[in-house]
């Protein structure tokens, strides 16, 4: 979990319990130093984050997650002073020059006189009767040539948030997070009210502006860039603020005490805002991950880059809803009225969108690519028809033929290991079609590539590529159909910067031309370069059967076509396979070509090739999974923008059901702990064997699926195979229901 910006893991968490029960009587401050020297928790200037560490352990406390020792009834510094005025105070009226020479000092040592005289000053005419300052703070001192200590200053850490003075910024919520440190507050400023010299406010303010920035860079390592104050305006004007040019802003809400203050700000340098406003960078391999959460949920999203706390959680929490209930809606699924209107404003949220979700999903799905020597990124469009939903706003039409139905099309790809492991999501694009572009079909040979659907190949490939290049030690090709047949895809994956493969089933009509020979043709003149057998399963009314397959491959230069006509041909590798001999009643026998940027020198890498495509239609399994076992089209949310937001929490659920059905089979023999919850695994031992002692040690993984899949209606027969993905939904679905009662009786049994 991330608290004040930092990541609390469980062996964290651990660790900083192993202190606290090594050393009950260690003060909370002693703990706070060894936190953060544990999880390298400093400032700019290499100090320890004390403070903030310090209310990041009473949050985990709160949350019962450690156990602070008992704190001390009190500190000396904790006590109430009351502090005696014992230094000379002159009454003086008139101009600056009756003052003589002005100092502004800054305190060095809270034990020096200049200290000492400072809090007195504070305490005994500041309106607020308080110095204290929190955070990192500089308190300056302002002193007299002829009649010694005349006024005092404090600057602080800027407010975290506040309406104003953002709003006036301009910033967003990411940049705000990252640059606070640059804003800095005037907390406190006084003048010895028997002072009363013209001007004298504006003249200080401005003296002091002039050095903070340097003064505070060289204590703390940073230069801010902004100051804040407030103004009480039942008590002052602001005058002396606006005299030296600072800028009235707005004003507070007065939530704290009651009373609204005047937001003033002032600029340390020129260019302020851009530097406030700026942004680390936020693309793929930023995200920090959270692998040793025991939810899945905050493992699959826990880099997400939502900056409220409660937004993360409420997150983790609809994702494991989703996923034991993924055929019910969404009151069904969250139960009970809180946790169901919780869902439905959290869709409603801008800040709350597909790709922030998907984000942090691919960045753990990036996390398992690196542990494979090569990865399958198929892409594919499946249509989502929202017919039954005339309410929802934004949606379009399916279909180019007519506009009956409506909903959204999807363009999504996933990353598969070699054996057809399902990894993740890479990326999804989802748009509605705008009703007035009827006919668009017809025209499309007039259009550029960027007007049309077919962008969205490229822009599948471009994201491909882009997490290639955070996995070097990793191959990642891109997997296209026949649709994804486009010169532009190929002239995009030979461009130098290209790290992903690509991987493209051609279709005939497409012309393409090798040396003016038609491809297929010229592939058929090819030397036959070896022979294998498939495995064809039935259809329809046609059998099973195996079939003979020869294949043939060659390096060929893909012409341009005459949109192309200054380009030079592109290199790339065939692969040519054709049914021999195919059963009379075969009206459309195998033959696919498919052209690749993975080179090709043998027999078994052109073999390879065709099995690379063949794990392609382990996404139409996934959009089946989507459809069928999330149903999707039963969302009921009132606008496309939240469909979007609900879609991409659904295909991270529909991923994992998945990825369990496929683990199953690659890593049979592993505990079904390296997937289920511990009270998981036994709930369902208990629930299929009917009864109430569940073993010490956990079942296989395959045998955990094979479960599931009999509550799910599986019958485990021989011919039967191994359950699938809807089998397994139903099964998880009453999975849940046997865990929450499971977890209900051993708690009354360990009970008093």
């Amino acid at each position: 979990m991330q608290i004040y910006g930092k990541i609390f893991s469980e062996p964290i968490l651990k660790s900083i319990n192993a202190i606290i029960a090594r050393q009950p009587q260690i003060s909370r401050r002693k703990l706070s130093r060894e936190v953060c020297e544990l999880m390298d928790w400093k400032s700019p200037n290499g100090k320890l984050q004390e403070m903030s560490c310090r209310k990041a352990l009473l949050e985990l406390d709160r949350r019962g997650l450690i156990k602070l020792p008992e704190r001390k009834k009190s500190y000396a510094f904790e006590k109430k002073k009351k502090r005696k005025l014992d230094v000379p105070i002159a009454s003086i009226e008139g101009h600056l020059s009756v003052l003589g020479e002005i100092v502004i000092e800054p305190i060095k040592s809270r034990y020096s006189k200049d200290s000492r005289a400072w809090f007195q000053l504070i305490e005994n005419f500041h309106y607020l009767k308080s110095a204290k300052l929190c955070g990192a703070q500089i308190r300056y001192i302002v002193k007299s040539e002829k009649y010694g200590y005349i006024g005092a200053l404090g600057f602080s850490s800027a407010t975290y948030k506040l309406r104003a003075r953002d709003a006036y910024i301009g910033w967003s919520e990411k940049a705000r997070r990252e640059n606070i440190q640059y804003v800095i507050s005037n907390d406190r400023f006084l003048i010895v009210p028997t002072v009363k010299v013209k001007n004298l406010a504006s003249f200080l303010l401005s003296k002091a502006l002039q050095r903070i920035g340097t003064d505070w860079e060289s204590r703390y390592g940073y230069r801010p860039v902004l100051v804040e104050s407030y103004v009480d305006s039942s008590v002052f004007k602001g005058i002396g603020y606006l005299a030296s040019n600072w800028l009235y802003v707005g004003n507070t809400s007065g939530r704290r005490d009651g009373i609204a203050k005047k937001v003033f700000l002032y600029p340390l340098q020129r260019n302020w805002r851009k530097i406030l406003c700026q942004e680390s960078a936020d693309g793929l391999g930023h995200g920090r991950l959270i692998k040793d959460s025991s939810n899945w949920a905050e493992r699959e999203f826990g880099s997400i880059r939502l900056y409220d706390n409660r937004l993360k959680q409420r997150l983790y929490a609809i994702a494991d809803d989703f996923y034991n209930k993924p055929q019910a809606n969404i009151p069904e699924a969250c139960g009970g009225k809180a946790r169901t209107m919780g869902a439905y404003r959290f869709f409603q949220n801008e800040k709350v969108t597909m790709d922030i979700i998907l984000d942090a999903h691919t960045e753990a799905t990036i996390d398992r690519i690196k542990e494979h020597k090569v990865v399958l990124a198929p892409q594919d469009t499946t249509i989502l028809d929202y017919s039954t939903h005339p309410m929802t706003k934004d949606l379009g039409p399916t279909s180019h033929l007519d506009h009956q139905s409506i909903g959204l099309i999807l363009h999504d790809t996933l990353a598969f290991s070699e054996d057809g492991t399902p990894l993740g999501v890479l990326d999804a694009q989802v748009w509605a079609r705008d009703p007035k572009d009827r006919g668009k079909t017809r025209r499309r040979k007039e259009l550029p590539i960027e007007q049309k659907e077919s962008m969205k190949w490229l822009r599948s490939y471009r994201r491909v590529n882009e997490i290639a290049k955070l996995c070097p030690e990793t191959l990642i090709v891109s997997i296209g159909d026949r649709e994804a047949d486009i010169y532009e895809l190929f002239h995009e994956a030979q461009r130098k910067d290209s790290k992903a493969g690509l991987l493209v089933r051609v279709g005939k009509r497409r012309n393409r031309k090798v040396a003016g020979i038609d491809l297929w043709d010229y592939m058929s003149s090819q030397e036959e370069r070896g022979q294998f057998q498939i495995h064809v399963p039935r259809r329809g009314n046609i059998r099973a059967r195996e079939a003979q397959m020869s294949l043939r491959y060659s390096s060929i230069d893909l012409e341009p076509p005459k949109r192309f006509s200054s380009s030079d041909p592109i290199k790339v590798w065939a692969v040519y396979i054709r049914e021999i001999n195919p059963p009379p009643d075969i009206k459309s026998p195998i033959e696919w070509m498919l052209l690749t940027t993975v080179s090709v020198d043998n027999f078994s890498e052109a073999y390879q090739r065709v099995q690379w495509y063949t794990r392609r239609w382990g996404i139409e399994i996934y959009h089946r999974t989507l459809k069928s076992g999330c149903r999707i089209k039963d969302r009921q949310l009132g606008s496309a923008d939240r469909l979007e937001t609900a879609l991409a929490v659904d295909m991270v659920v529909a991923w994992r059901i998945y990825h369990m059905t496929m683990l199953g089979r690659e890593i049979p023999d592993s505990p079904a702990s390296v997937f289920f919850k511990e009270e998981e695994w036994k709930a369902l031992y208990c629930y299929v064997h009917k009864t109430p002692i569940a073993p010490e040690e956990p079942m296989s993984l395959r045998e955990a699926i094979r479960m599931v899949g009999q509550i799910g209606g599986h019958l485990g027969r021989k011919s039967d195979g191994e359950p699938g993905t809807v089998t397994l939904w139903r099964g998880i679905q009453r999975l849940d229901t046997a865990t929450e009662m499971y977890i209900i009786f051993t708690s009354s049994r360990d009970g008093p």
